[in-house]
């Protein structure tokens, strides 16, 4: 059985490991690193969740707000553990604390190559959004990103 919990730095090495083992995975040099993530949970403390099988960290979300919307961001799960209804219970975590905090609708970026990822979101009953474009400026250069082979 898998047991889900609120995130804390003290998951970042684990988390990160995590990550740098999923192909396709994009990571970010500063945002990504101990230091943006630490930053990024004193921010939303009580919203990004982990799950473990005992001690071993098989999945993860890093989630927060801005006071009006949510967002879901690097939601992943151990290939070996997909399919055991890890990923929508970290989602349902995640969700709760959104609404504990007054938020009413979250929202997530899916690479359109990502179809594990895509087919996931679709089967919880998320809402791809046809009616926007998505737009974003680098204000900083040396956050480079990182795609794992």
């Amino acid at each position: 059985m898998y047991d889900i919990r609120t995130m804390t730095i003290d998951d970042y090495d684990k988390v990160k490991k995590l990550w740098m083992m999923i192909p396709g995975f994009a990571i970010r040099s500063i945002d990504d690193s101990r230091e943006g993530v630490d930053k990024f949970l004193k921010r939303n403390p009580t919203t990004s969740v982990t799950a473990y099988i005992g001690d071993e960290l098989v999945g993860s979300i890093l989630c927060g707000h801005d006071g009006r919307r949510g967002c879901l961001y690097h939601v992943c799960v151990h290939p070996d553990h997909r399919l055991k209804g890890i990923g929508k219970s970290m989602v349902v975590k995640a969700m709760h604390a959104l609404r504990e905090e007054g938020i009413n609708k979250v929202s997530l970026i899916a690479f359109t190559k990502n179809d594990i990822g895509n087919a996931f979101w679709k089967t919880i009953g998320w809402t791809k959004r046809e009616d926007l474009n998505y737009y974003d400026f680098t204000l900083n250069t040396e956050n480079i990103i990182r795609f794992n082979e």
